[in-house]
Parts: C-alpha cells; structure tokens; sequence
C-alpha cells in the first residue's frame, strides 16, 4: 500500500480517507440514471441512442441534460445500431408523366392529408424480396404495405388497397411517391384517380422530395434487418410485420416530439 501510495503520490491517511468516503450524490445519480438507461436501451433492442433515451428518462421525471445520458451510454459501451442502406433499386425505371410534387405546396395540419409510399428490396436465403410501403406524413404512422417477390405495379396497388382499407381518406389526398415505373402504370394511376386521390411525383433526379420514406427504410433496416442477412422468407415477413407494430405503436420519432405515431395522432385528435 506504501509502494501504491508513492507511485500516486497521495499520502496513506488521504488513500484511506477517499476508501472510507460514501459515494458522492453525483455518483449515486449517475449509477441510477446508468441503470434506467440500460433498462430502456435493452427494451428498445439495442436501437436507441441517447436523443431517445433522453427522452424516454425525461417521461419518467428524470430531469438530466442529453450530454449526461450520452456519457453514460459510452461508459456502458451502449451504441445504437446502424447500417448502410443501398439505396439503387434493382429494374427501377424512371416514368417521363409531367406530375408535379405537390406535397411539397400544402401544409400538413392533420391525417390523410399527404400519403408518401415507396419500395425497397430485402434480402433472404431465397433472394431478394421487394417491400412497398406507404406512410402518413402528418403522423409518420405506417398505413399500409405489401410484401412480395416481384417489384411490380400489381405489388404497390396491393399496398395502396391495404392502405385505404385501414384508414378511408377523403378525395383530395395527395399520394406522393417517387418517378418509378410502378407508380407510373395505368393500372395504379386509374386506382388513385377513382378514389379522388391526387398523385404527386418527385421533382426528376432530387430524391430528397421523398426523404420521410428514406429515412423509414434506414431506420428500418437498422433496426430490424441488419444483421440477419439468411433470414427465410417466412421470417423475412414476421420480421417486418413485428418491426411495423412496434413502429407505430411505441417507436419514439424525433420529429413528433419523441413520441410515437399513432400517440401522436391521439393526442392531437
């Protein structure tokens, strides 16, 4: 102990005086905070950073700065998960329609006002399987999808039917997707027309136009799909279909005030 005392240059009586101290009320906070935040990274699935987190402490009246959480997520190696997301679809064909991007001239001030959709491709032992998707922008809540072995316009009118089926939009909705061919064919365009539904399209070669879909499918692939690249089909689908429940029910969403969709649109019905 003498040799250690030296070599730290601290005297016995002040080593022995910090072993005999308590923790400081810091250091106790930090070691409760520490364990509220393993406790909601654990239920999130390893898919939390500390924004979320921070906010989920802030639910349970924990009052404490982001900085602090993300602290004591590194000390604890807790790391969300991430992944690049290929973005190239295999076959996409850009249409030459002259539709204008609507959405981006109205104002989002309720549901069913602005639908956005697109399609991304997943892999399984079988080979690639092709997700199309549609959410609502006001709430970012997920409203209908299909999941298929073809990237066809028969696969994105299936998805718009699921859609339309769950929620019953009024005429005048704005179905916004990007310029590919399966949103471009007669038959999906003839779907959105007898329904009043009016198509909207991304302005050619500017992606972004359908940036809410982008980040939907990363976090998507993030989340759920990373990590699992042998999946069976089968287990392809009950992966996504479990990913969409938590989504919407409980995924905390940094643009909606971190809370989740569907509380989002029940708490401003």
């Amino acid at each position: 102990m003498t040799w250690m005392c030296h070599k730290l240059e601290v005297s016995r009586s002040g080593f022995y005086a910090w072993a005999a101290r308590s923790q400081s009320v810091r250091a106790r906070r930090d070691e409760r905070l520490g364990r509220y935040i393993e406790e909601h990274f654990e239920q999130s699935s390893g898919t939390y950073g500390s924004p979320r987190i921070h906010a989920l402490l802030g639910r349970r009246g924990e009052r404490c700065g982001r900085k602090r959480v993300a602290r004591l997520m590194r000390e604890r190696h807790l790391k969300a998960r991430a992944s690049r997301i290929y973005r190239r679809l295999p076959g996409n064909v850009a249409c030459k329609l002259g539709l204008a991007n609507q959405a981006r001239e109205r104002p989002v001030t309720g549901p069913n006002q602005i639908w956005r959709c697109d399609i991304t491709y997943l892999k399984t032992n079988r080979g690639w399987r092709y997700l199309a998707v549609i959410i609502d922008q006001y709430s970012r809540r997920l409203v209908g999808w299909k999941l298929g072995t073809q990237r066809t316009i028969e696969l994105t009118v299936d998805a718009l039917n699921h859609a339309i089926e769950r929620r019953r939009p009024p005429a005048g909705l704005i179905f916004h997707s990007d310029r590919g061919s399966e949103y471009a064919g007669y038959l999906f365009r003839d779907s959105l027309a007898t329904r009043g539904i009016v198509q909207s399209m991304n302005r050619p070669k500017t992606m972004t136009d359908n940036a809410h879909m982008e980040s939907f499918f990363h976090s998507m692939k993030s989340e759920a799909i990373h990590g699992h690249p042998q999946m069976k089909p089968v287990e392809l689908e009950a992966v996504v279909r479990r990913y969409i429940g938590r989504y919407n029910r409980t995924r905390l969403h940094s643009a909606l005030t971190y809370r989740s969709p569907i509380d989002y649109e029940r708490s401003n019905a």
